[in-house]
């Protein structure tokens, strides 16, 4: 089994589990069933469940690909569709809104929902982009924008009725960390050359006796390694642990409704997930604003690297 299958197969183990539980009398939930029916809503899965419909993915589903002993499962689940439909609603978003900025030219300010993004996208690029790349620092902005809006878009649908967070998934952020972690480096190698990018891994600091060299440069190239390593793990992490843990714990508190069955603890549950959802809607906007942010300082650190 893959790293790339496992997220599908767990959705899908999840979803028998609930539809099991359905088929059975219409008593309260255990207790020891919450951790199924969080899994269910949080896991991916090859299904769609909505308003209470449910739309099978299995039709398209692709013949995993071998490679060696890794398997490689590309067919299509809940979080992929989510994915893409955020990056289409982007599109149609982000098209109209060039084409409205081209005609309006630079002397003119455009107006309603045009001038409102304008302002966030002058905002990152000079607070976010330049403050923390520095020169050439626009080169970069695209994909600074790119990234926040992308895992935004991700984060607030995840927040809808549809409650599908690719995000709480450590494939996409792991995805979205490593693309980050080759943008970073490839920078890096461009604006320090191969010499420069070298001594970002084999490093010594000027004045260390010469009997020390040889043992401070074995030290400090493995520090300097795992610093590089560190910076991807920690972006991925970081966004998975915040969407989960916020996702998890309104699934929890919902989740007593049906195991207690009481008109109390159903207005409980429902008056403490809608604060928790208020502060899920600031959680992803910060979330997606810490991924871009630590991405644009991360690219600042190793093109002015030592």
């Amino acid at each position: 089994m893959s790293l790339l299958s496992v997220f599908p197969e767990l959705g899908q183990e999840a979803a028998q589990s609930a539809a099991e539980h359905s088929a059975e009398s219409a008593g309260p939930m255990l207790m020891d069933e919450i951790p199924d029916f969080i899994q269910h809503h949080i896991a991916d899965a090859t299904e769609i469940e909505f308003a209470g419909g449910h739309w099978s993915l299995e039709a398209l589903s692709i013949d995993p690909i071998q490679i060696g002993s890794l398997t490689i499962d590309l067919s299509p689940t809940r979080q992929m569709v989510v994915m893409v439909v955020v990056a289409l609603l982007l599109l149609a978003i982000f098209l109209p809104l060039a084409r409205t900025f081209r005609k309006t030219g630079k002397e003119k300010a455009p107006s309603g929902f045009a001038n409102a993004m304008e302002a966030m996208i002058v905002y990152f690029r000079d607070e976010v982009v330049r403050t923390n790349i520095g020169h050439g620092a626009d080169a970069f902005t695209p994909f600074i924008l790119t990234l926040f809006f992308f895992i935004l878009g991700m984060n607030l649908i995840g927040l809808t009725p549809l409650g599908i967070t690719p995000t709480a998934n450590l494939s996409v952020t792991a995805a979205l960390a490593l693309i980050t972690f080759i943008v970073i480096e490839v920078s890096g190698f461009v604006a320090l050359g191969p010499a420069g990018y070298a001594r970002t891994i084999f490093f010594l600091p000027p004045g260390v006796p010469g009997f020390m060299k040889p043992g401070m440069l074995v030290i400090l190239t493995v520090v300097e390694f795992l610093g590089k390593l560190a910076k991807p793990i920690a972006l991925a992490i970081r966004l998975l642990a915040n969407m989960t843990a916020g996702h998890t714990l309104i699934l929890a508190i919902m989740g007593m409704i049906f195991v207690l069955q009481s008109y109390l603890m159903g207005v409980a549950s429902v008056g403490m997930a809608s604060v928790l959802m208020i502060l899920e809607l600031f959680i992803a906007f910060l979330q997606a604003y810490i991924f871009a942010m630590l991405a644009s300082v991360f690219i600042g650190l190793i093109r002015h690297a030592h």
